[in-house]
């Protein structure tokens, strides 16, 4: 089976909590393991940018549980490749949430000093996510 790595973001929903993103990172865990997927999570209070590296009917399953999932609006796929290997391998779902230490890491990809992941690229998409990988550690 084939090896793919999706990357979308979203707009959260209203009134989401604290205890909404924990629910998604423990159900998260729990589900990818199971499914041998990997990925990470960056959030920083107003959107998600999450990386899903997996099988490709593992990650498309999970992508359409997203796309139903009323903690979303506004999903949009940044990029979909098909990969020899996993960049996020150590994580069935790392969490990086936005902190003074990731604030001037996301600026390097965007172009503006407010962090949109609708602004950028895919390619700057798995570019941030990587370089903070190196630079902090993930929850």
């Amino acid at each position: 089976m084939y090896l793919v790595r999706l990357i979308y973001a979203s707009r959260i929903s209203d009134g989401m909590s604290n205890q909404d993103i924990e629910n998604i990172l423990e159900s998260a865990r729990k589900n990818n393991r199971k499914e041998n997927v990997t990925g990470v999570l960056l959030f920083n209070r107003n959107y998600f940018l999450q990386c899903i590296e997996g099988s490709r009917s593992k990650v498309n399953q999970i992508y359409h549980k997203i796309l139903n999932d009323q903690r979303h609006q506004e999903i949009v796929i940044l990029s979909y490749d098909e990969i020899n290997k996993r960049d996020f391998s150590d994580w069935h779902m790392g969490y990086i949430p936005e902190t003074a230490v990731t604030m001037p890491i996301t600026q390097q990809f965007s172009s503006s000093e407010i962090f949109n992941p609708y602004e950028i690229s895919g390619a700057s998409a798995h570019g941030l996510l990587l370089t903070l990988k190196e630079a902090i550690k993930t929850i």
